[in-house]
């Protein structure tokens, strides 16, 4: 396995600097984020540390001189929309977007691009289910022909009680990851796998990644901690009982997840994920978390 970052924690530095930093931090690799260029509409997105609307053969040498110089490859590249979003002007142009991220990741080498499926937060996953095969068939294929495969991260992307139970995504556990996987049977679809996201749901994570090892494509590395007084009070349906956390600062069983993936075969990226409020005041704060999340990872990935 290959130990890297997600880039979306580092919004103000320039490529550049995000690969310097990856070294400087002893990570082998990084997932780039490729939103468009813009403003962002929730925390953690609208970071564009590669704009693929304009990559060229300049921005091809660009990277591979990144890469050559610092030692630090690419995990994949990564775009986290909704494209089922209730718009419909909004899904095209999502979608449109998400096809330019597989062409440069095609031309990149890169064997993955992480994203959601996405989902209309106020319709039923069966009421959507035809939308997203309308939606994803031509993305999925597009992708095949390209020899990238979409690893889909499962978070649910439900934050508040006011969108119960409907959040932006919809691949949001095993039932629903079996019947897309029907939908789509050969390699391509596949899953990002982000332990912190089954934690809070009472999902098995070791079953899990067992019944699924040959679909995951790339893995996430957050942790989560579940408030046992705020679930008391609030129960599952108050959502705000669990905290993203660095790894090791919360309630996943890492030793259990790690023998789960070894058993499956997998031998990929493990891309930390920092989400944690209590790491994010500063750029040195953030940097802290990067180097403090690979000290604990690597009892496992040496």
């Amino acid at each position: 396995m290959q130990l890297g970052f997600v880039s979306a924690i580092l919004p103000e530095l320039s490529l550049e600097e995000v690969f310097t930093t990856a070294a400087e931090c002893g990570y082998g690799c990084i997932e780039l984020m490729c939103w468009p260029v813009g403003k962002a509409d929730r925390r953690y997105a609208g970071v564009t540390h590669l704009d693929v609307t304009s990559f060229g053969d300049t921005d091809l040498e660009r990277v591979r001189g990144l890469i050559r110089n610092t030692g630090v490859s690419l995990s994949g590249l990564g775009y986290y929309p909704n494209p089922l979003a209730p718009d419909a002007d909004h899904r095209r142009a999502v979608s449109a977007h998400l096809l330019k991220v597989i062409d440069v990741a095609a031309i990149l080498g890169l064997k993955v691009v992480n994203t959601f499926i996405g989902r209309d937060p106020t319709r039923m996953i069966d009421a959507q289910w035809d939308d997203m095969i309308a939606v994803w068939a031509p993305i999925v294929t597009h992708a095949e022909r390209l020899g990238v495969k979409i690893a889909i991260e499962h978070c649910p992307m439900l934050f508040s009680a006011d969108e119960w139970p409907g959040g932006k995504n919809l691949a949001i556990s095993p039932a629903v990851w079996r019947r897309l996987f029907q939908a789509f049977p050969g390699p391509t679809l596949g899953l990002n796998l982000d332990p912190s996201h089954l934690v809070w749901q009472f999902i098995d994570v070791p079953r899990a990644i067992r019944e699924f090892g040959s679909r995951i494509h790339h893995v996430h590395a957050k942790d989560a901690r579940i408030d046992p007084d705020k679930l008391y009070e609030l129960g599952v349906t108050g959502l705000m009982w669990h905290t993203p956390k660095l790894p090791g600062m919360g309630d996943v069983n890492w030793s259990s997840f790690f023998s789960a993936l070894t058993d499956t075969g997998y031998n990929g990226p493990v891309c930390v994920e920092v989400e944690d409020r209590a790491y994010e005041k500063t750029l040195a704060d953030r940097k802290r978390a990067l180097v403090q999340s690979r000290r604990f990872l690597e009892a496992w990935i040496s």
